[in-house]
């Protein structure tokens, strides 16, 4: 039977833990949060964990340290230098990782009824309590319904422009390398909440993702699971990215226009 990632009574659970981060990754964890409190001082509010490292899913030297910081007030120039500096040291003293992402939001934003089925779904869901009180305590609980799909990846026809601006500048195979994992996985995890409401759970794991889209849209299936793939060991091969800016992006955000229709502009 599947386990669909939620409770008894239809909503949510927290999808990852300190518990379940693999030893291997127990020092850069530990690193991040006394570096964090240190850079931010009284301008944090709190910090968070999010992707495969708390899902306990991380491969050593491939998988990158994903991070929300929440801040008193609005992220500003200083905080967002301060956040390269962190990531730039963590990057480089753990070989465990490879890359760290720091996302950075004032709380009030985390926390806005505008942001409710967004960022605020993301911290209470996906996202694990490092550092500081956790602003789950003030955000409701939620269901895999149609609303949440549409202001969670109800952007993609707006991203597509940007897409393709980025793949226009960039020339070399690691560059294509870095915008097919980005594009691939932006494209599986659309293509899953695309159907999510029909299937009525959750799974941040790409390759089950794919599986679960492909059984809605079959024609489409063996794309999504190309992507889900992509998404794990990127190519340098700039024919795959125009691929999907030319087919699969575009039949997408149609598609997902069409069921749940647009994202609140921001």
């Amino acid at each position: 039977m599947e386990r669909r990632g939620l409770d008894a009574h239809g909503y949510f659970e927290r999808e990852g833990s300190l518990g379940r981060v693999q030893g291997a990754f127990g020092p850069v964890v530990a690193a991040a949060r006394e570096r964090i409190g240190e850079a931010y001082g009284q301008r944090l509010h709190s910090a968070y964990l999010y992707g495969s490292v708390p899902r306990g899913t991380a491969r050593p030297g491939r998988s990158d340290l994903d991070l929300l910081l929440a801040l008193h007030h609005e992220a500003g120039d200083e905080d967002r230098d301060t956040a390269e500096v962190l990531a730039r040291g963590l990057d480089q003293d753990f070989a465990e990782i490879d890359g760290v992402g720091i996302l950075l939001y004032g709380k009030d934003t985390l926390l806005s009824e505008r942001e409710r089925c967004d960022l605020g779904w993301f911290l209470a869901c996906l996202c694990t309590p490092l550092l500081g009180a956790d602003l789950a305590e003030h955000l409701p609980r939620y269901r895999p319904d149609s609303l949440l799909a549409r202001e969670t990846n109800g952007d993609l026809a707006a991203v597509l422009p940007r897409w393709r601006a980025r793949l226009e500048a960039a020339s070399t195979p690691d560059e294509y390398r870095r915008l097919s994992r980005h594009f691939s996985r932006h494209l599986v995890r659309t293509g899953f909440t695309l159907v999510m409401p029909r299937w009525g759970g959750w799974t941040s794991d790409l390759a089950e993702s794919a599986e679960i889209f492909g059984r809605y849209y079959p024609e489409r299936a063996a794309q999504m699971r190309a992507a889900a793939a992509a998404a794990l060991h990127p190519a340098g091969d700039p024919a795959v990215l125009h691929a999907y800016l030319e087919d699969l992006g575009p039949w997408l955000a149609d598609e997902y226009t069409a069921r749940h229709g647009t994202k609140t502009p921001r």
